[in-house]
């Protein structure tokens, strides 16, 4: 089980970038757009760089919806590897049985 703190810690990070998603989107359009003067463009790419860090879409990481494991996701599934053998072998996902050879 993943720490508690850092679990906390990356659902900050998606209310965060929701919360600045759009005004983000704004100013890349604005940094962007080459049929703009340059002053302006600039002047985007700084207020682009005076938003929070943790409103950048990139800094967010897939974890585990049931054990908070932040490696070994899938994305299918939105849950880790373990939790997904766990979770086959109590007969909790359809159609997945175990293997024995």
């Amino acid at each position: 089980m993943a720490k508690k703190a850092m679990v906390e810690r990356e659902k900050k990070r998606q209310r965060m970038v929701a919360k600045y998603a759009a005004k983000r989107a704004e100013l890349k359009a604005i940094a962007a757009d080459e049929n703009r003067p340059m002053e302006e463009r600039f002047k985007a790419h700084l207020k682009l760089a005076q938003l929070p860090r943790n409103s950048s879409r990139t800094r967010l990481h897939n974890r585990c919806q049931v054990s908070g494991r932040p490696k070994a996701y899938y994305r299918k599934l939105k849950i880790s590897r373990i939790a997904l053998r766990d979770m086959a072998s109590y007969g909790q996902v359809p159609g997945m049985v175990k293997s024995s050879w």
